[in-house]
């Protein structure tokens, strides 16, 4: 993966005037970090960043390009120009990889949804986003909402360890999980919800509107209505390492006050996304 140069603002096509106020936002919000900060965070001189490769509330990776746009690129172009370092943005996988990164030092921060089992393997800090979960049905499903498809009979789809399948196994009183290893691609939903594999398939608000959009006219897919779980998601760094999330929690308190992290999320067109409120000390 590219080494970055810390910059103002991001590349690619977006408005005028959205631009130049994100510009104006990255070099006005918030002073330089000192020495110090900047080498217990970024000890080897780059601050490296591991982030959830397939998640669009995280970021976007161009096909053709292979730049990263998004939040997770804006919050971690600002925190490297505030301790006046490059940057190194790092696709996992899944959960456990942005976690094996942190935890193996081969990250110097990461990025995850809270999750509690989650909690005791990396100190979580500074939530910026919040993340609503639903359900993806076929258009013809007689589900109209999260409430619905917890009942007999009803199979939902959801992989395995990400934060859908943690607290659906969890909380479902009535359907069942029926759990994949990985995050199907658009044609994987469309055959497992077409062929009736499952009767819904669990996803974040985000992607779920991103397969609807997707969907062609062979099988035609829908969202429920509601979200069964808000999930923040936040920085996440070695587990006791308080010192570093004490940073992290006053840099993003600085950006979400600014109204930064809002920008970040209209820019990367995240509609179905929150800000996260700060984190309770």
């Amino acid at each position: 993966m590219e080494i970055l140069r810390p910059r103002p603002g991001g590349s690619g096509i977006i408005g005028g005037v959205q631009r130049l106020l994100f510009l104006l936002a990255a070099v006005i919000w918030g002073a330089g970090l000192d020495s110090a900060e900047s080498a217990d965070l970024a000890p080897t001189g780059t601050l490296r960043a591991a982030f959830l490769g397939t998640n669009p509330v995280q970021a976007r990776t161009d096909p053709k390009t292979g730049e990263i746009t998004g939040p997770i690129a804006d919050l971690v172009r600002e925190l490297a120009r505030r301790l006046n370092v490059p940057f190194k943005l790092i696709p996992a996988p899944n959960a456990q990889g942005v976690i094996a990164h942190v935890q193996g030092g081969t990250a110097d921060i990461g990025f995850l949804a809270y999750e509690e089992a989650r909690a005791r393997e990396v100190e979580f800090a500074g939530p910026f986003a919040v993340m609503y979960n639903t359900h993806l049905v076929r258009a013809d499903s007689p589900l109209r909402t999260v409430e619905d498809a917890d009942r007999d009979g009803v199979t939902i789809g959801a992989v395995r360890a990400q934060t859908q399948e943690l607290y659906l196994s969890a909380n479902l009183k009535h359907a069942r999980v029926k759990m994949v290893d990985a995050q199907p691609s658009q044609a994987d939903l469309e055959r497992i919800l077409g062929n009736r594999e499952v009767d819904a398939f669990a996803q974040n608000t985000q992607r779920a509107a991103e397969a609807v959009a997707a969907a062609g006219s062979r099988v035609p897919l829908r969202a429920l209505t509601g979200s069964y779980v808000a999930v923040e998601q936040s920085f996440a760094v070695k587990k006791g390492d308080t010192a570093s999330a004490a940073m992290l929690d006053r840099f993003v308190d600085e950006l979400r006050a600014s109204g930064f992290i809002r920008a970040s999320l209209d820019r990367a067109q995240l509609g179905t996304v929150g800000v996260a409120q700060a984190r309770r000390k």
